[in-house]
């Protein structure tokens, strides 16, 4: 009975001829019972449901009693497939998906064009379609959990997991893997015969490729390779290796660094930056490298990086490098160098701890190191005469006023090759407090309650000397340490309602561990260190003050034949005096001043005051009676006019935003009781842009030796003040907006967020008519192996947009004050003096880029240091340079590498050395 049922079923379908099923999903299952999942699409009752080994009918019960044993199927799992154009079953258990395929089973999908499947031996074979134009499209996309292939034929069993590939393309870390044949084995290792790795995107013509006779590759892990060659736009090189290995690894790993090789003129060749990279954790790492030059320079270097995540983050470097010029045998060109340097930064996070804090900015080198290091000769490194260090730990104490934290401040000179040296500033505040404030207050404020006060100390250590002398200097005899406290008590009254007024006291106390005493020197004619006398030494002053102070306003309406375009204008005015006073502290009761005699060139006899704690690193107590009355007169113009956009609106502008003027007035002094006059300028063209202007008046006058006389310039009828000080500076930046924003007019395109700009046409589409909701993302299955498109940049209207992006910036400051003495007019020259800094870059295609900056010496009239930098993009290679056309630091260096970090030793490095500019005499 089985056998006559089996005979009915292939004589039916081989008088059908074929099952055309269309827009629909059908699902293979492992066991003849499992039931099949109800299609989305409406089938006709008559559709027949397949399994692997057999059309499936109703049984009769002689079935259940056969003998006959089945076939065991392989697949343990569903396998669902569907296509978008067509499925076509035949009689050889076969099925043929056209237009989209997709084959699923478990993590395992396999997407193309065409796909042919086996129903009996689980054997899929996918391959690509052609259109009207014979052009090639749809290309097998294979996927196993987060690795795929693509190829243009793809034969895969899903039992053994076993494949053979065509032309096949897979990404492996930064690079990209093709092969023309390609056998994948059941562990997704792949074997590989004519295969090829690049890191350029370009799959059919790679601008550059390793060439591979053959090769394994285990995804995410590594590649081995047979012998191999460079291939360079379809050119064969003969730069061969006998194998490779390429390594990949999602996670930090040890392992070597490859050193750069080169040549430079004094050092020979050389091999730099080689060494070794260990991977100490998930947290830091480490990597030691070295150099080694022909004629016998050296160096060595230790860079690591730090980051726990919501606790801190930094950097720190090391390096010591062995700088040898010139031959022995001619000892005077032939020097030897030995230079360090140290660059740490640390951050702390925010979220770490909310009362302690501890950052770092260490940048400490010997002063030769930038002239000696050949990476650092091309930037302003090497011209640079400052470098500051500093290190700082704050502590703040919950529910308390007290805060505490202490620094390291380390600076250097360049120029000289000295070095100041702050270890440790420690300093302890404690912020405003009410001592007679009422806890429980009940009815108005006291008038003590007002008082408040607070404390700030200071315990800092330091010294100024060369670098070769910091490390053997005395911390008791170089070293200058002391400690200062500060203790100010204030209150702010009101007065007649408008008046404030605010009486205040001020106390200082310093504690020195020594004090140098001095006498006059008659042969070198000056006073000189006599003795130093170690001990606790307590220096103090104090002053008090009163001052006063309201704000008064105006207000002036322009008159109506002006026109209503402004509606008001307001004056603000805010007058302030105040009257100080202190003791002299210079008196001989105090003891902080020492007396000495001596006599002059004429033979008078003179004397005169020292302090002996005047080199103390917070200074002695202030010398003279104070008794001075001070003002200040502080300015502002604003205009309210009507603005253009709005009818009914206003909006402010700032005619003047501040216009100050201070001076005072010494009454206990004996002379020079008047001070020189400040007054303060500031202007606020826009929101970017204000201009400060600050000077100086000079309120005396002058004898024939240039030295201040008692008379004030008003009683010598010279005015009320003469300008003895000013200066400004400011910066700009002149781009592809500043005409289009200072002249007015056209629209701008909206910006991106990857800073392009973009137009878009009507109901969201761009403006060459792509709709972005379905022409932006190519179909799935061809991502690789597509050409890759760039739309470029539109404007609003549809045009393309051509725009060349450029931006200069220039910084100026100026500073006018007194030079030389002209005996005959009794006053001093101005001299003026000023700097020029500017920069700018700009960008005439997508590819080509071109920096500057520079410096300006208005002394020498010229440029006294320039640096520029070209770049061009090679789509997967990158070409810079970078030169120094002026100065003594002439030279430059030419680079030509592979994009991707994995290939960055596969370069060309071309550079000269600022020394072969040089001409000794």
């Amino acid at each position: 009975m089985f056998h006559k049922h089996k005979i009915l079923i292939i004589l039916f379908i081989t008088l059908l001829g074929g099952l055309v099923i269309r827009a629909q999903e059908v699902r293979v299952a492992n066991d003849s019972s499992a039931p099949a999942r109800q299609d989305t699409v409406s089938v006709p009752k008559d559709t027949v449901k397949l399994t692997p080994d057999s059309l499936q009918i109703k049984t009769d019960t002689l079935m259940a009693k056969d003998t006959v044993r089945k076939k065991k199927n392989s697949l343990d799992a569903v396998v669902t497939y569907q296509a978008k154009d067509s499925i076509l079953m035949t009689a050889g258990n076969w099925a043929y998906l056209f237009g989209e395929g997709n084959v699923k089973y478990r993590q395992i999908e396999l997407q193309s064009e065409v796909i042919e499947m086996n129903m009996d031996s689980s054997l899929v074979f996918a391959k690509f379609g052609l259109d009207s134009i014979g052009e090639e499209f749809g290309y097998p996309l294979f996927k196993d959990g987060e690795q795929q292939y693509e190829s243009k034929t793809m034969r895969y069993n899903f039992g053994t997991k076993k494949g053979y590939i065509t032309d096949v393309i897979t990404q492996q870390g930064e690079g990209f893997v093709t092969a023309g044949r390609t056998k994948k084995m059941a562990n997704n290792d792949m074997f590989m015969m004519g295969g090829k790795y690049t890191t350029c995107d370009d799959h059919d013509h790679p601008h550059f490729y390793l060439q591979l006779s053959k090769a394994k590759v285990r995804p995410k892990k590594n590649i081995v390779t047979g012998p191999a060659y460079l291939v360079i736009e379809d050119v064969p090189l003969p730069l061969a290796i006998p194998f490779g290995f390429f390594p990949f690894s999602e996670s930090y790993s040890s392992g070597i660094i490859m050193p750069t090789f080169g040549d430079e003129m004094d050092r020979g060749f050389f091999l730099r930056d080689g060494g070794y990279y260990f991977a100490l954790s998930d947290y830091v790492d480490l990597a030691l490298t070295g150099e080694i030059y022909t004629k016998g320079s050296w160096g060595l270097s230790a860079r690591s990086a730090y980051r726990k995540r919501y606790k801190y983050s930094g950097n720190f470097n090391a390096s010591l490098l062995t700088t040898i010029l010139g031959d022995k045998v001619v000892p005077k060109e032939y020097s030897k160098s030995k230079d360090f340097k140290i660059t740490w930064t640390h951050s702390q996070d925010a979220k770490a701890n909310p009362y302690r804090s501890f950052s770092a900015s260490v940048n400490f080198a010997t002063s030769s190191y930038d002239r000696n290091q050949l990476t650092n000769i091309y930037n302003q490194n090497s011209t640079s005469n400052t470098k500051g260090s500093s290190v700082s730990l704050s502590q703040r104490f919950p529910n308390s006023p007290f805060s505490l934290s202490a620094t390291m401040n380390v600076n250097q000179r360049s120029r000289d090759a000295s070095i100041s040296v702050t270890l440790p500033d420690v300093s302890v505040t404690m912020s405003r407090i009410y001592p007679f404030k009422r806890k429980h207050a009940v009815g108005s404020e006291k008038w003590f309650e007002k008082i408040s006060m607070s404390y700030s100390g200071y315990l800092r250590n330091s010294i100024d000397t060369k670098e070769s002398k910091l490390m053997k200097s005395s911390l008791v005899k170089d070293w200058r340490n002391g400690m200062q406290h500060n203790i100010p008590v204030s209150a702010t009254f009101t007065f007649l309602k408008y008046i404030n007024i605010s009486p205040s006291f001020n106390y200082t106390e310093r504690w020195y561990t020594s004090k140098v005493m001095q006498a006059w020197n008659e042969t070198s004619n000056r006073l000189m260190p006599s003795d130093t006398i170690y001990g606790f030494n307590r220096v103090y002053n104090y002053n008090a003050s009163l001052s006063a102070s309201t704000t008064m306003y105006g207000f002036y309406k322009p008159l109506p034949f002006l026109g209503n375009k402004v509606e008001m204008i307001r004056h603000r005015f805010e007058p302030s005096i105040s009257l100080s006073a202190a003791p002299d502290f210079g008196d001989p009761r105090y003891g902080f001043y020492e007396s000495y005699t001596y006599m002059d060139e004429d033979g008078e006899m003179y004397t005169n005051t020292y302090s002996p704690y005047a080199n103390q690193i917070f200074g002695p107590a202030p010398q003279g009676k104070q008794g001075s009355l001070s003002f200040s007169i502080n300015n502002n113009v604003e205009m309210k006019i009507r603005s253009d956009e709005d009818s009914t609106g206003f909006k402010k502008i700032s005619l003047i935003d501040k216009l100050s003027l201070a001076m005072s007035y010494n009454m206990a002094a004996d002379s020079f009781k008047w001070s020189d006059m400040s007054v303060g300028l500031r202007l606020k063209f826009s929101k970017s842009y204000t201009l400060n202007l600050n000077a100086m008046f000079d309120t005396y006058t002058y004898d024939e030796k240039g030295r201040k006389v008692n008379v004030p310039r008003w009683e010598a009828g010279k005015g009320f003040g003469r300008l003895r000080s000013t200066g400004t500076n400011f910066s700009y930046t002149l781009n592809n907006d500043t005409f289009s924003k200072l002249f007015g007019g056209g629209k701008t395109d909206e910006t991106n967020k990857d800073g392009s700009q973009q137009g878009t046409g009507e109901e969201g589409e761009l403006a060459d008519g792509m709709n972005p909701e379905t022409d932006a993302q190519p179909a799935e299955g061809g991502r690789l192996r597509e050409k890759k498109k760039e739309l470029g940049e539109f404007d609003a209207d549809g045009y393309q947009a051509n725009k060349v992006p450029w931006s200069l910036a220039f910084s100026y400051g100026m500073n006018l004050g007194y030079g030389d003495f002209n005996p005959n007019t009794l006053e001093y020259k101005y001299k003026l003096t000023h700097n020029l800094s500017f920069n700018g870059n700009i960008q005439p295609t997508k590819n080509w880029r071109f920096n500057f900056n520079a410096t300006y010496d208005f002394d020498t009239k010229k440029i006294a240091y320039m640096n520029c930098s070209v770049t061009r993009d090679l789509h997967c290679w990158q070409m810079s340079g970078s030169f120094i056309p002026i100065g003594p630091y002439k030279s430059y260096t030419f680079t030509i590498a592979v994009s991707s970090s994995l290939l960055k030793d596969l370069k060309y490095n071309q550079s000269s050395s600022y020394r072969e500019g040089q001409q000794w005499y």
